[in-house]
């Protein structure tokens, strides 16, 4: 079986603009872990991870108040959480090919070109 049998066509995709807060509702509305990142002429430049933006939320052990949080988060770009470049495989790999880098590189998510 190839990559292009199993691969999710046409996903939605974000770009290195993307404030933090427009990422975060896009997961949670479209129920994906991962966002591909597109720059200006459709170029795949990096893959944002639900748990990128995680992390880069702040702590409930916070001293900031909402408000701060609310004005950092909202300066926060896709550009800044993503991880680039990124690990790609072409359409006609493997299956069992994909699955190997995935493990190897201990990724979620394989961009398929």
């Amino acid at each position: 079986m190839l990559v292009k049998d199993r691969m999710t066509p046409n996903p939605t995709t974000i770009t290195p603009d993307t404030s933090f807060p427009d990422a975060f509702r896009i997961i949670r509305e479209k129920k994906v872990r991962h966002l591909p990142v597109v720059n200006e002429k459709g170029k795949l430049v990096g893959i944002v991870a639900q748990a990128d933006l995680l992390h880069a939320s702040p702590s409930s052990a916070t001293t900031l108040t909402v408000f701060e949080i609310n004005y950092l988060l909202a300066n926060l770009h896709a550009q800044e959480v993503m991880s680039s470049p990124p690990i790609t495989v072409p359409e006609d790999a493997p299956l069992e090919e994909a699955a190997k880098v995935m493990v190897e590189k201990k990724i979620g998510c394989l961009p398929v070109m």
